[in-house]
């Protein structure tokens, strides 16, 4: 049996027109490309911000490569500051550090040194009193664990923040927590006739991971 149009008067959808589907609105169509580029940019935006936290993170904790097997320091090589300046015995008050270098930087350019500064009467354990001057101590700034700067600080313990390798810089940098396995190397360092602080020889023993 066929409907009439009478009967049709009476069903509730009757006098409503079709309502279109959410694909062919041109309107619904605008605000899908808006929230689906709205999301695009949102993305876009948190990884920029996780690239520019990676970067300086990387600055922190970049692994040493070493691609020089000869000595990094010898007999009178000054110790230079990040500038190039020469650090003088006045440079550093008790208890502070700074990153040195060799100048003019024999063997491997640019390698990172720690040198700090404390009472002669405070350094004991596997320190070298031969290779201290005016309290100072130099040690490798990289740590002998996976070759990461060793560029935090937990008092007066050198803190590598990779894996969170610990040195006591007034105990030879004995280790005193995480996984390295020996000391940072030390420097041996005196004064020289114009009051800045040179080196008299190389590190004591193999810079970064492995070595004896």
């Amino acid at each position: 049996m066929t409907a009439s149009d009478d009967d049709c008067e009476d069903c509730p959808c009757h006098g409503e027109t079709t309502r279109p589907s959410i694909f062919a609105d041109e309107r619904a169509r605008t605000t899908v490309r808006r929230r689906d580029v709205a999301k695009l940019l949102a993305t876009a935006g948190g990884l920029t911000a996780i690239g520019s936290l990676a970067a300086p993170l990387a600055g922190l904790t970049q692994v040493f490569e070493r691609g020089y097997s000869g000595p990094i320091y010898s007999d009178g090589i000054t110790l230079v500051d990040g500038d190039g300046t020469p650090v003088t015995e006045d440079r550093l008050a008790e208890g502070e550090q700074l990153t040195v270098f060799p100048e003019p930087r024999p063997g491997i350019e640019n390698a990172p040194t720690l040198l700090v500064r404390y009472p002669e009467n405070a350094y004991g354990g596997g320190t070298n009193m031969a290779f201290t001057v005016s309290g100072y101590a130099a040690y490798s700034k990289v740590c002998t664990h996976a070759g990461c700067m060793v560029s935090d600080r937990e008092g007066d313990t050198l803190v590598c923040p990779c894996h969170f390798g610990k040195f006591d810089p007034t105990a030879g940098a004995a280790v005193v927590g995480g996984p390295p396995g020996r000391p940072l190397p030390q420097l041996p360092i005196t004064l020289s006739s114009e009051g800045v602080l040179v080196a008299t020889g190389d590190f004591e023993a193999a810079v970064g991971p492995g070595g004896g």
